[in-house]
């Protein structure tokens, strides 16, 4: 039987960014912005989403992943009580709720990082981070150097080969779970940790929740290493980002074809079997309405992020073709403050937010499309049609990228099966072997196979 995550469809959401929380944490008071956050509650769940991923939550200093207190909820979004208080109604709403965990660096305001400042070699965190060095002087003129996250010095590398760091850090978890009752961590820079570590976490939360959802961030390289019985369940498949958005805009289904190949193919596929994290963009990638060549195309990439293999996620607002690009080093455009009430009554591309529906409703009604195996029936520049099947049953999905109609033939992986349509109920005849379907530009077609 399928596991929780194995069957989600994710709901992205960054909260600093989607109330219009300050960048910069200088109050001394609590300002309550979860009760904004639990109004999206049962929007998430009208749009088929089983599960949110949101974060980060820890007490931070600017954007988020600059820790102060791992323990505290961030005071420009609310109280412990507050987010206890949204998972609860989460849960009740049947959404699972996975936080962002930043455990390879904290923050210059993190506890042990202020001891190192007041007592110098006194300092029992000394070998809590990464290359302290009292010969050195960092930019912000310590006295000391330390090794910083991809040289950002407001970000200081925490060190895993001390015991103390992976204890603090477990029960950091730990405490996550036990307070506020969530049901998965999302791993922030997951290719900087080390894999010992993740192995301790594994056995830590199994122990704690035996269905604990662990994923890992990781961008380049073999996701294999990290996705493992003994580690992360899961990781963020950039892989085949890059090539949702870069397939349409170049008009070439060969490369996004060829990306689930290579991952997935029943026969010699790198990752057969393992459930990664698909999405089309997030809170550190330009939006995908704004990536798009041809705003069109954005309907065939929610159909192939919903149907492809992986666990589908979507970025707070994509849904409704809501732009953001990256100004220079600059996020903020990519994570804006939405008032729900008022976006979706001025919606950007309301037929968009109907075709999203349409596919979580879909996604929930059709176990292969979690669970089926992947198998390639045409493929050409600008059409492309795939099975997803479970054992004798499934789904076929075709896209069109093209400006003009298309008219295909789609060999059938089955003989002797009934094909129905999952957008209007019709059944389609099987003639020679192969369905004959056409489609608009930009359409897609979803039938499903019995």
């Amino acid at each position: 039987m399928s596991k929780w995550y194995e069957e989600a469809v994710f709901y992205h959401m960054y909260p600093i960014g989607m109330t219009g929380a300050p960048r910069q944490n200088t109050q001394e008071e609590v300002t309550h912005r979860f009760q904004e956050l639990m109004e999206w509650l049962p929007y998430v769940q009208s749009l088929g989403c089983t599960a949110i991923y949101i974060g980060p939550l820890f007490e931070s200093t600017s954007h988020g992943y600059d820790t102060r207190d791992y323990k505290l909820v961030d005071r420009r979004l609310g109280d412990n009580e507050d987010f206890k208080a949204f998972v609860a109604k989460a849960h009740e709403l049947g959404i699972k709720i996975v936080v962002d965990g930043v455990f390879n660096h904290t923050g210059r305001e993190f506890f042990a990082f202020k001891d190192i400042q007041q007592n110098r070699e006194n300092s029992p965190y000394c070998s809590w981070f990464k290359g302290i060095n009292f010969g050195w002087n960092s930019p912000y003129n310590d006295g000391f150097g330390y090794e910083a996250w991809r040289n950002c010095f407001e970000l200081v590398n925490l060190n895993y080969w001390e015991p103390k760091v992976r204890e603090y850090i477990l029960s950091v978890i730990g405490f996550w779970i036990d307070e506020f009752d969530i049901d998965g961590i999302r791993l922030d820079c997951a290719d900087c940790l080390e894999f010992s570590f993740m192995e301790e976490m594994r056995r830590y939360t199994n122990e704690k929740k035996a269905d604990f959802w662990l994923m890992g961030e990781v961008i380049h390289g073999d996701y294999s290493r990290y996705v493992s019985a003994d580690k992360l369940d899961s990781v963020t498949n950039y892989e085949l980002h890059k090539g949702l958005y870069s397939g349409h805009n170049d008009h070439n289904y060969f490369e996004i074809a060829h990306t689930i190949r290579r991952e997935f193919d029943a026969n010699g596929g790198i990752y057969k079997g393992l459930k990664l994290y698909s999405f089309v963009d997030n809170h550190d990638v330009d939006r995908i309405a704004s990536k798009l060549n041809v705003p069109g195309h954005i309907y065939p990439v929610h159909t192939l992020l919903y149907t492809l293999p992986g666990i589908p996620s979507l970025y707070y607002g994509s849904e409704w073709g809501i732009q953001g690009r990256k100004e220079g080093a600059n996020d903020d455009p990519l994570r804006p403050a939405v008032d729900l009430k008022e976006a979706l009554e001025h919606v950007p591309d309301p037929k968009l937010l109907q075709w999203v529906k349409t596919l979580g409703r879909i996604h929930k009604e059709q176990p292969a499309l979690s669970d089926g195996r992947y198998q390639e029936l045409l493929l050409t520049n600008r059409q492309y049609a795939f099975a997803r099947i479970l054992g004798d049953e499934g789904v076929i999905v075709a896209v069109n990228n093209d400006d003009k109609d298309a008219y295909l033939s789609i060999r059938v992986p089955m003989q002797g099966k009934t094909y129905t349509s999952l957008l209007n109920g019709s059944v389609i005849k099987e003639e020679n072997g192969a369905l004959q379907v056409k489609l608009a530009p930009n359409e897609s077609f979803l039938a499903a196979m019995r």
